[in-house]
């Protein structure tokens, strides 16, 4: 008897997911790639842009603005350990290989082409790999292992986020509806930071200017975020990451106050100051 096949069930899932009226975290099934680098360039003064190609990114999917990959790195004898293939998933040899998470910001299957915007600030391990890689370098990314699929079923969205939250921030904007409405916060060091980002013309954008404070510190997100009044009756979806203790009263604030239903809202700590390689999960 043939077994049936499950490959594509995610691909199901994910219309379905987008016909109803409540998101849902849908997982693909995940793979480890040899790519290669193919050119990179400043996206303001901020975020560093790789663009990733050639064969190894055949068959890559995209599907939902918050997904991401991890980019692996070698050990400190200069080892490179990758997973092997287990299915739909992969198997992780132990200890597990050091690696960084980053939002696909662009998947272009026709160009064979995969770009990460990677933050500059606090000098980190992939930001340091991203100003040094050159044109020609291999590279190795796994994922996505899935992604938040949100229906377009809200009256009203949210966004906030620091500058690593910016990449996920503008494709979520791109991929709004262009009758959407809302916000989206963007804490940067200053104008030089900000970028063009492509929105709804009911989504108001707002650039929090932090200045001399470090990131993670200046409590802007929080200020900016609590002062906006949401119309009664109004459906709203609030999709918010960054430095892990800067969300924690907002997460309060979700929940105290604005009391919405666990569906209706995603908060994510994409990196904790003083901890370098910050799992949220």
């Amino acid at each position: 008897m043939s077994r049936p096949d499950h490959r594509h069930r995610h691909l199901e899932r994910i219309a379905e997911v987008r016909a109803g009226a409540r998101p849902e975290k849908v997982g693909y099934p995940i793979r480890i790639r040899a790519v290669e680098v193919l050119r990179t360039a400043p996206v303001g003064a901020g975020l560093l842009r790789v663009t990733l190609g050639g064969p190894g990114l055949d068959g890559f999917e995209a599907h939902a603005p918050d997904e991401h990959v991890k980019l692996l790195f070698p050990d400190a004898d200069g080892t490179l350990r990758v997973p092997e293939p287990d299915g739909l998933m992969l198997r992780w040899p132990r200890p597990v290989p050091t690696s960084r998470e980053y939002t696909v910001r662009r998947y272009d299957a026709a160009a064979g082409e995969l770009d990460l915007d990677i933050a500059l600030h606090g000098g980190g391990l992939g930001a340091a790999w991203a100003e040094a890689v050159e044109p020609g370098a291999v590279a190795h990314v796994a994922g996505p292992p899935g992604g938040l699929i949100v229906p377009h079923a809200y009256d009203r969205y949210l966004l906030g986020g620091d500058l690593t939250a910016l990449p996920a921030i503008a494709r979520r904007l791109e991929e709004l509806p262009p009758t959407a409405a809302g916000w989206a916060f963007i804490e940067v060091a200053g104008p030089a930071e900000e970028i063009e980002l492509t929105a709804p013309e009911g989504v108001e954008i707002r650039w929090l200017h932090r200045g001399e404070p470090a990131p993670g510190t200046a409590g802007l997100l929080e200020r900016a975020i609590r002062a906006i009044r949401v119309p009664g009756g109004d459906r709203l979806h609030v999709w918010l990451a960054g430095e892990a203790g800067e969300l924690k009263p907002l997460r309060r604030w979700v929940r105290d106050e604005l009391r919405l239903a666990r569906d209706d809202h995603d908060i994510t700590g994409y990196w904790k100051r003083g901890v370098a390689d910050y799992d949220d999960d």
